[in-house]
């Protein structure tokens, strides 16, 4: 297993732990550019899985048919944060599906704003499936299963048509064989896929193509323009893949994904990222994502700004004293 440096977390001007994982940037040919370890290292691609699990429901008309705009699309592909302009929105696209928080099978959680404001819920709030992160991923699945006459209990089982279909689709994205992709389940209960961390990089780069490259489907374009355009319902305030996406808007497109998953597009530039971080730790992410950023030439002044929190991020014990910081140690090295 090839493993690079990504970051260190210092205490007391020391350092006291290191977090290593692999990078690849691909271009939308599929072509290795730049790497850190293992740009083939296996990566279960958790939420950054989302926009391609939109396929099908996109490529079948999904979108005119229950009139979503783009605001339900890049609800779609969010790991939200369950605010209210989430789970009002959650709960607007399963009416129009005719469903409701009952036929929903991705569990409840404990909305991830209070997490990001580091704040606690107060004892009488009450949480349903609407407030869990990939919501809005399984509303799109039920509209789905409406539109074609597919059983709902069972929309999340592997064998499923709409999860077929969703294999299909990532397979052909990713350009690789079905029989490649190695299944797992997610952590809202529904198929998820690892592959090599490069193909990844590929879906990521041939998204942000989107439109321009009808050869990988017109819907690509539509979820990009979707996300990029609401980027606060793909993630949620104070959140990293926000701040990405102010960085450089209508240009990057981010999505994280639990144990130290992330993926970025960049269109101008015509490429695809993809990180993991191999011990899982998302403390390490967010710095080693902006270095790799600024070595490909990508940060100017106006990106460095809304990103400035995820730099070098200081860390604090509980009484708020600075203690020390996570530091980007990531190299690229050309393929």
């Amino acid at each position: 297993m090839n493993l690079a440096p990504l970051a260190e977390v210092t205490r007391g001007g020391r350092v006291e732990s290191l977090h290593a994982g692999a990078v690849a940037v691909v271009n939308s040919r599929g072509e290795l550019l730049y790497h850190a370890g293992d740009p083939d290292f296996p990566t279960f691609t958790r939420s950054t899985l989302k926009p391609f699990q939109a396929l099908p429901f996109m490529r079948d008309g999904g979108a005119a048919h229950f009139g979503f705009g783009s605001r339900e699309l890049a609800l779609m592909c969010a790991s939200h944060s369950g605010e209210p302009m989430h789970v009002d929105l959650v709960q607007a696209m399963l009416a129009k599906a005719g469903c409701d928080e009952h036929h929903l099978r991705c569990g409840c959680h404990v909305p991830i704003h209070y997490a990001t404001a580091d704040q606690r819920p107060a004892a009488e709030e009450c949480f349903s499936q609407l407030h869990n992160n990939c919501s809005g991923k399984h509303a799109g699945f039920l509209a789905y299963c409406v539109q074609h006459g597919l059983p709902l209990d069972t929309y999340i089982d592997a064998q499923h048509p709409l999860q077929q279909a969703i294999r299909q689709d990532v397979a052909r994205i990713v350009a690789l064989p079905e029989s490649d992709l190695m299944p797992g389940i997610d952590g809202c209960s529904a198929p998820n896929y690892a592959m090599p961390l490069s193909r990844l990089a590929l879906g990521y780069a041939r998204l942000a193509q989107g439109g321009s490259a009808p050869e990988y489907g017109n819907e690509l374009g539509q979820l990009f323009d979707a996300m990029t355009s609401h980027p606060e319902l793909v993630s949620g305030s104070g959140r990293a893949d926000l701040a990405f996406m102010q960085a450089a808007p209508g240009d990057w497109v981010a999505k994280g994904g639990a144990e130290g998953v992330q993926a970025i597009g960049i269109r101008s530039a015509g490429l695809g990222i993809a990180i993991k971080v191999a011990d899982g730790n998302a403390r390490a992410l967010y710095p080693a994502a902006i270095a790799i950023l600024q070595q490909l030439g990508l940060m100017d002044a106006g990106a460095s700004a809304p990103l400035a929190p995820w730099m070098q991020p200081l860390l604090r014990n509980l009484r708020g004293l600075a203690t020390g910081d996570i530091r980007a140690t990531v190299r690229l090295v050309q393929a």
